[in-house]
């Protein structure tokens, strides 16, 4: 397992960009690190993503130079177990809404002492016992991150007491998901999802955590980070393609 540098920037307090990949080929995401990301979520719960090429998409993005993280279709130990068995950088578990959900998270990330991950060196993550198993369960709870997703008004209720769960490295503000919870479906700048954002950016930063959430352009990535988050998945990697495609055919007609 190599040091994860996603890591490292949180905990200097730095603000990190990364969007979500939707998309199988490994061309992609490789592009994604070479241009300068610091990491990219693989989809798995919104995307058509299965864990084969999710561990493909893993190696190509540490070859671009970004940290992957991988994202779950729930909170499940055997999925969280799988999404970091391939080697990535961190887990992202959606749907959150009370202590005992979050560290049910904790529990299947981690090892003994801290959780109880099921345990196999043959992997991805173990470096498939090329170097030996010596200190391999260590390293990698000090390395591979624990982020979960905050997303209804549930979630917001009980964050005093999610926040307070250890080993969890980001709390993730699902923007959409909040607007749903709220009755009003994709208004993501409605007053009542964007204050109860801010309230709770505020209270995960308090406990020490790093705050993360969506955002679909450059001015809201610029409005959250200087709110105080850290972790901005900024963009789809079909949406970024599709802009791309508008903006070059509407110059191209003039």
């Amino acid at each position: 397992m190599r040091e994860n540098q996603l890591k490292r920037s949180l905990q200097r307090g730095e603000v990190v960009y990364g969007p979500f990949m939707n998309c199988s080929y490994g061309s992609f995401i490789e592009i994604v690190g070479m241009t300068g990301f610091d990491f990219a979520i693989i989809d798995m719960e919104h995307g058509p993503l299965e864990v084969e090429t999710a561990e493909d998409l893993c190696r190509a993005g540490q070859a671009g130079g970004l940290s992957p993280i991988v994202r779950v279709r729930k909170n499940d130990a055997p999925q969280i177990q799988r999404a970091l068995d391939i080697g990535s950088a961190g887990v992202q578990v959606p749907q959150i809404e009370t202590r005992a959900d979050a560290e049910a998270v904790v529990k299947a990330a981690k090892y003994q002492p801290l959780g109880m991950r099921g345990l196999s060196f043959y992997t991805r993550a173990g470096d498939y016992v090329v170097f030996g198993q010596q200190g391999i369960t260590d390293r990698l709870n000090a390395e591979q991150l624990v982020i979960i997703h905050i997303e209804g008004q549930r979630g917001l209720e009980n964050l005093d007491e999610i926040v307070s769960v250890p080993n969890i490295d980001v709390i993730f503000l699902g923007p959409y998901d909040l607007s749903q919870s709220f009755g009003i479906p994709g208004q993501v700048n409605d007053p009542r999802v964007v204050k109860g954002m801010e309230v709770a950016t505020k209270k995960i930063r308090a406990a020490g955590k790093a705050a993360g959430t969506f955002a679909g352009s450059p001015e809201a990535a610029k409005r959250w980070s200087s709110l105080g988050v850290q972790y901005i998945a900024l963009g789809v990697d079909v949406g970024i393609f599709s802009d791309a495609c508008k903006a070059l055919l509407k110059q191209a007609k003039g």
